[in-house]
């Protein structure tokens, strides 16, 4: 324990006044007594012996109203990853309730003290989750982002350094190894993040050391992944002299390279930039017969090879560079997929490779992506990765996935229509679609949800989305008369005509009462349980909306996804496997429904959950208006299984006589 200094010890008897008068303020003058002891704990931190001091009281300062009417009052509702942005603030005050807050988490962590709202084991959770995000300010390596901190850097790196020895290192190194190799497993088009992580880890280890184990060969094989995944690169040379090395090696060392090469990438899903180097090196080897044992690709992806290799020299050269390597991995999967065997796809990308881009359009993609590599190689890598990793594509933070939906739908189901939509977007810088008739021109539209600035997305989203939320925006006020929910209609026109027409939802639209509820259960399993349809398989992805919930089961808001299959899982249950845009689906739903993205039949990029499970949080699908009938009835207890579980979450006050109807919880466009 560190020796608390004389400013210390002045310091700590200050701090007890004020949370005792805090302590014994009236509810309505709680407000005016937190000021001074956040003004204390600002003061208090950088001592030595400060933080102790603290961390003994921060359980007290919460039961006493320190956090009252601010949003650190619910400690589970805190995101781990705003935690230093705060701590960091030019507001002291906000500084200090994050500090003070990071203390109560640690009292609890360690067992040092209990919360009412709190659990030790979430609290241990949240502290590594917060030590993982921060690797390079835990270890204090310094940045310009730290350098222009200055001192509350400084602070936040002891603060930091001060949890991870109660925490534990290794707890961090796993969490953040875990939590890479399940986010790895998705295959997200956008691994910026990932691969930042995986790099702060490589210096961690450098730095620090840890213990042998799992951990530490879980971080091992994502950095070799990065930094040396085969023989020649095992020691990180530096790409020069990589290159220098494959001008001296035989035919067999060579492919010995690529197919380490093609082992890591389809392993991990990422790319490395030797790998790129290699790849670009090998189009100029004799015949070339490197290209395709470097990517990795099996029979189907041979045959493109074979029948279309022209056109995949050309989209190497043009989209797969230092500045844009995961276009690779996108290519060498958009090959797998066999589309383009697919009449319109090659011609299609012979126009990608020969774009025109706006001026505006340019300034855009080089705004959200650097300079490294021109706007048109972005795009196209951009548009190799996500027809190639259609299940990859993710909102970012941005409340758009409606618009990531339909972009990842139409590259699983009519990527040639998502390059019609590029080109229109880059060159004429704008996109043209139709409504029962209508013709809708983004030009012409205010700016929707994701406004104008670049988002953090992959490039082809960011070139398109805009567009698309605003034709979905005003796609919802050409409905808006109609009464009802307005998906029913919007959602055939923007996606496609495989979208079926017929449309059930759970919630009345003017209530936001449940309506029909048994029959909305009754109608998907009619509709797409195989035990209910004829076992008739999902033929095309269906958009579907769900009541999204938190991990206590809370009514977060409403959220689109796409139903891809329904099937059974690995224990013989009947699974729904859906695609959800929200970067990451393995969530935690609440009441046991927690949604898995591997161990039960999984596909890269797809959650499941039971079908019981995933339709207590549904609230909208399709289906076609001829069904066939005469099969098994649906049982009334699995009804009655649905029920209580959307009961217990979502729905609970959602029965006319619970509550008054307000028709601003109802679902909308």
């Amino acid at each position: 324990m560190t020796e608390m200094s004389s400013g210390a010890e002045r310091l700590t008897g200050t701090l007890d006044v004020a949370i005792e008068r805090l302590e014994r303020a009236r509810p309505f003058a709680k407000q005016r007594h937190q000021r001074p002891v956040l003004d204390v704990v600002s003061r208090l931190m950088p001592l030595p012996g400060g933080p102790e001091a603290i961390l003994s009281r921060a359980v007290r300062m919460d039961r006493a109203g320190l956090f009252g009417g601010s949003d650190w009052d619910v400690p589970t509702a805190l995101l781990p990853q705003l935690t230093v942005q705060t701590l960091e603030s030019d507001d002291r005050v906000l500084a200090a309730l994050e500090m003070a807050s990071l203390m109560r988490f640690l009292a609890v962590a360690t067992g040092t003290a209990q919360h009412s709202t709190l659990q030790q084991e979430y609290a241990q959770h949240f502290l590594t989750q917060v030590l993982a995000l921060n690797l390079p300010r835990f270890f204090n390596f310094s940045d310009e982002a730290s350098r222009a901190a200055g001192e509350r850097a400084a602070l936040v790196a002891r603060l930091l350094r001060f949890i991870a020895e109660r925490v534990g290192l290794r707890d961090v190194l796993g969490v953040m190894v875990a939590e890479i190799w399940r986010i790895l497993e998705q295959r997200p088009v956008q691994v910026g993040p990932v691969k930042d992580m995986i790099t702060q880890i490589a210096v961690a280890l450098n730095q620090q050391g840890s213990e042998p184990g799992a951990e530490r060969l879980g971080a091992e094989r994502l950095i070799s992944a990065l930094f040396g995944p085969t023989v020649e690169t095992l020691d990180d040379p530096g790409l020069d002299l990589y290159r220098e090395r494959l001008g001296h090696m035989d035919d067999a060392g060579l492919s010995r390279e690529a197919m380490g090469f093609a082992r890591s990438m389809h392993d991990t899903g990422l790319v490395s930039d030797y790998h790129v180097a290699f790849l670009l090196w090998a189009l100029d080897y004799p015949d070339r017969p490197l290209v395709p044992e470097a990517m990795g690709l099996g029979s189907t992806g041979l045959d493109c090879w074979r029948h279309y290799r022209g056109l995949i020299e050309e989209l190497i050269r043009a989209g797969v560079t230092p500045a844009t390597p995961q276009a690779l991995y996108g290519l060498a999967m958009l090959m797998e997929r066999g589309i383009l065997h697919h009449t319109p796809i090659a011609p299609a990308l012979k126009r990608a490779l020969r774009l025109e881009l706006r001026p505006a359009v340019r300034e855009r993609i080089d705004l959200g992506f650097g300079t490294q590599a021109s706007a048109e190689t972005h795009l196209l890598a951009g548009a190799l990765e996500v027809i190639g990793q259609p299940l990859g594509v993710g909102q970012g933070a941005n409340p758009t996935c409606q618009s990531a939906r339909a972009i990842s739908m139409w590259a699983l189901n009519d990527p040639d229509f998502l390059l019609h939509l590029m080109v229109q977007a880059a060159e004429a810088e704008t996109v043209l679609m139709h409504f029962e008739g209508q013709p809708i021109n983004s030009a012409e539209l205010p700016a929707g949800l994701a406004g104008f600035g670049p988002i953090d997305a992959d490039p082809l989203s960011v070139l398109l989305v805009p567009h698309l939320d605003r034709i979905y925006a005003e796609m919802g006020r050409l409905c808006a008369p109609r009464g009802g929910d307005p998906h029913r209609w919007i959602n055939p026109e923007f996606h496609g005509w495989w979208v079926a027409r017929d449309c059930a939802v759970a919630v009345d639209v003017s209530t936001g009462f449940l309506d029909e509820y048994d029959r909305f259960v009754r109608r998907f399993h009619e509709s797409y349980h195989p035990g209910y349809n004829g076992d008739r398989p999902l033929i095309h992805p269906q958009p579907a909306g769900i009541a999204f919930t938190d991990s206590t089961g809370t009514f977060i808001g409403w959220h689109a996804i796409t139903i891809l299959r329904v099937a059974s899982g690995r224990a013989g249950e009947t699974r729904v496997y859906f695609y959800n845009p929200n970067n990451d689906s393995g969530q935690d739903w609440g009441q046991g429904v927690s949604v898995t993205t591997s161990g039960n039949g999984e596909r890269h990029g797809e959650g499941s959950l039971e079908f019981e499970q995933f339709l207590s949080r549904l609230y909208l699908f399709h289906d076609q208006p001829l069904r066939p009938t005469g099969h098994a009835p649906v049982p009334a207890e699995a009804v009655e299984r649905v029920r209580q579980m959307a009961a217990d979450s979502w729905a609970g006050n959602r029965v006319p006589s619970t509550r008054a109807a307000d028709p601003a919880e109802a679902p909308s466009a």
